[in-house]
């Protein structure tokens, strides 16, 4: 039997999935708007996170005036409200509606065919948007990496919302890599987001705007092990929707060096980051995992 607390929790979680459902159908620019003042309203609520952006932001650009970070920091959580709501019509809306507000574009080619394909879909706010432009345009079997959320009810509509289009294959991390490489190798493109902090298990010190962060190596590994091509996607927040950017295959990658692909995936991070800093991840706590010894910088 339910406590009276889960049964609140229930109600709200099924409050706002109702209310995603219901802002599916409004025009885009309406929900944008609403995006505009969410971001503004956590920017100016939630202190500990938006101090987590600001320390993200001085470590990463320090040649930033303050005056400089803190308009970035407002928009990281304007781009960042923008996007969470944006799920409601990518997940809810007509597929027609999806289809002309999220465009594919760049080096199509390289997902096509059955080539063992790593896709790297670093942590921008659109990268929801990227998993439906390519499964609209290209619906090829493909794989990724889920963690299940603590609370089943939003669990399930995520889950439903990222399998809406196409056919995505989620692995749990206590699967192992065995079932995830068998996948690659039959020709199921593999999405990794290694981008974040996932603590010091399987990760190494790599820098990343030249402070060493904890950051796991699988993009190497899986390439590797699958003996499959990297290809960047790079889903981009615009005023008509988004637009998702196949890149080019890496060459040359992997090396013979786990750590060393690790670092130039990293340098190649903040090469995209610059096109568009403010669309990055930066409420997480990239640096959160320190080197033994060292302070914390939260």
């Amino acid at each position: 039997m339910r406590t009276p607390r889960q049964l609140l929790g229930r109600i709200v979680t099924r409050s706002g999935i109702a209310f995603m459902q219901s802002l599916a159908l409004l025009p885009l620019r309406w929900t944008r708007a609403l995006g505009v003042l969410l971001g503004f309203l956590l920017y100016l609520l939630v202190g500990s996170r938006r101090r987590v952006v600001q320390t993200n932001l001085a470590l990463c650009f320090p040649e930033l005036p303050e005056a400089g970070r803190n308009q970035l920091t407002r928009q990281t959580f304007v781009y960042f409200a923008q996007a969470w709501l944006d799920r409601a019509w990518l997940w809810h809306a007509p597929r027609a509606w999806v289809q002309r507000r999220v465009q594919l574009t760049g080096s199509l080619d390289e997902l096509v065919g059955d080539d063992p394909t790593v896709i790297f879909l670093p942590h921008f706010v659109g990268l929801d948007a990227a998993w439906a432009g390519v499964a609209l345009q290209m619906p090829r079997p493909s794989t990724t990496i889920y963690t299940d959320q603590s609370n089943k009810l939003v669990d399930r509509w995520i889950l439903r919302g990222r399998r809406r289009f196409g056919n995505l294959r989620l692995f749990g991390r206590a699967e192992g890599v065995k079932p995830i490489v068998t996948a690659l190798r039959e020709g199921q493109p593999l999405y990794l987001l290694p981008d974040m902090d996932f603590g010091p298990d399987d990760s190494v010190f790599v820098p990343f705007y030249g402070t060493p962060a904890a950051t796991v190596a699988s993009l190497s590994r899986f390439a590797r092990l699958g003996r499959a091509k990297i290809v960047p996607l790079l889903p981009r927040l615009t005023a008509t929707g988004y637009t998702v950017e196949v890149l080019p295959a890496w060459p040359n990658f992997p090396s013979d060096d786990p750590v060393a692909d690790t670092a130039l995936m990293n340098t190649r991070l903040q090469e995209y980051i610059r096109t568009m800093p403010a669309q990055y991840y930066w409420v997480h706590k990239r640096f959160k995992t320190r080197p033994e010894g060292e302070p914390s910088l939260y």
